[in-house]
């Protein structure tokens, strides 16, 4: 029975980066093309030119504005005791501006209401509760 290399456990750690680093990089990727698509688009809708430097510009800045929003969200999770995020981090994500603040909250309400409606399980009463009831 011939024993595994020590390091095995080490390449197949060094495979599950390289991994996550390539599908790190598709995402980048497929980000920058939405938001280059974006760009051309709404500088279309206002008969506007603009340059290929300064929409891969604005491709660069909007993900690395994501990824540091995507920090922070998560932070504001941790800090509150939670392992995942919800609305209000998002919310509070954009404290620093009073509209977009207002607009999640709007759309934060939007899909409150599109939620379906669970019914709560009533509490048990208490048999003097029932008592109370019945005289």
């Amino acid at each position: 029975m011939a024993a595994e290399p020590r390091d095995g456990g080490f390449e197949k750690e060094k495979e599950e980066e390289e991994a996550a680093a390539e599908r790190a990089e598709l995402l980048r990727d497929r980000f920058r093309l939405s938001v280059i698509s974006i760009a051309n688009a709404e500088a279309e809708k206002v008969v506007m030119g603009i340059s290929e430097p300064v929409v891969a510009c604005i491709a660069d800045l909007a993900f690395k504005y994501t990824e540091q929003l995507a920090k922070d969200v998560e932070l504001f999770a941790q800090h509150a005791g939670r392992k995942s995020v919800n609305m209000e981090d998002v919310i509070l994500s954009a404290h620093r501006n009073d509209h977009l603040a207002g607009l999640l909250r709007s759309f934060s309400q939007e899909l409150k209401g599109k939620e379906p409606q669970t019914e709560r399980k009533r509490k048990k009463s208490s048999k003097s509760d029932d008592k109370a009831l019945a005289s």
